[in-house]
């Protein structure tokens, strides 16, 4: 008899056939029990918590997609015996590479030229002018893994890279800068990637885009909700700042409508880490560590 996978919310198709392929799959359903499922699967930005660990007696894995623990009860999980497997460093280059892209992209206005060329507007008109990203100041919302390998991709393109986060680390060779206002100031492109959950909910206010200016650009590949999205908005459509690239928004996949509208934004749909590389390496990462699991063998554990 094969070992039941409880799914705790939607996965990718390519996980689910994964799975599917060597587990039996259950799918989870409001109030329902599960006694003797021993692993359960779920999505960073689904969680899970004390409600689910309720339902789930026999619960000794939860494995989650995604590098963010922010929607994940790890003490409750602790409590209960539950190890908790994610993939953390599975998505740092691609996710680092699409930062880049997106700064690139919102400074260069590449989408935007796409549209201007598409519509036929070449013939009559010249496109508007690029901000040049060579020699200028980068700064960086959290030096995780993924900041680390941002700000390496910032100094190789010539770019003065600082950084801030909850407290300095001196084995880094960017300076860090305390407060994200006086960072943001310092910078002409702002790219976070720092973890959400209340610590980090909304630092990027109106003040941070106020110091940021006209001429900044903003870049967010970490969660949305570390953006007063208000905020943000009101910056974009008076241009008190350049532009944006964003790949995380407070509402998903129902993002503000304002967003639409605007030229000087670059959207896309939670796809950072969307490559055909990374998506094989998270379902290996996932699998090889459910069989850990069941085989007795270490994994890393966010709730140890």
């Amino acid at each position: 008899m094969t070992e039941t996978i409880l799914l705790l919310s939607a996965i990718p198709a390519d996980l689910r056939a994964a799975l599917a392929s060597r587990y039996t799959l259950a799918e989870d359903a409001p109030g329902a029990t599960h006694p003797g499922v021993r692993i359960a699967v779920t999505m960073a930005l689904a969680g899970a918590g004390e409600a689910h660990f309720a339902r789930l007696p026999d619960l000794g894995l939860l494995s989650s997609q995604g590098a963010g623990l922010e929607r994940i009860d790890l003490p409750a999980a602790a409590r209960r015996g539950i190890a908790v497997a994610y993939t953390p460093d599975v998505m740092t280059e691609d996710v680092a590479d699409a930062a880049i892209g997106l700064m690139y992209a919102a400074a260069r206005r590449v989408a935007e030229a796409d549209r201007f060329v598409r519509a036929g507007r070449w013939n009559s008109e010249r496109m508007g002018l690029g901000i040049s990203l060579h020699r200028k100041a980068a700064g960086v919302v959290g030096l995780g893994r993924i900041g680390q390998a941002i700000a390496r991709r910032c100094a190789g393109l010539g770019m003065d890279v600082a950084w801030t986060g909850p407290r300095a680390k001196p084995d880094q060779p960017w300076p860090y800068v305390a407060d994200i206002r006086a960072l943001a100031e310092r910078s002409d492109v702002l790219i976070l990637a720092t973890p959400g959950g209340a610590g980090t909910d909304r630092m990027v206010d109106a003040s941070v885009l106020a110091a940021l200016g006209a001429r900044g650009v903003l870049v967010n590949i970490a969660r949305g909700s570390v953006v007063d999205e208000a905020a943000l908005l009101d910056a974009l459509e008076s241009r008190g700042i350049a532009g944006a690239g964003l790949d995380v928004f407070a509402r998903e996949p129902g993002l503000d409508p304002r967003f639409l509208a605007l030229d000087n934004v670059v959207l896309a749909p939670h796809s950072a880490s969307l490559t055909i590389e990374t998506r094989a390496a998270l379902v290996a990462r996932i699998i090889d560590d459910i069989e850990a699991f069941r085989a007795g063998r270490p994994f890393v554990n966010a709730a140890a």
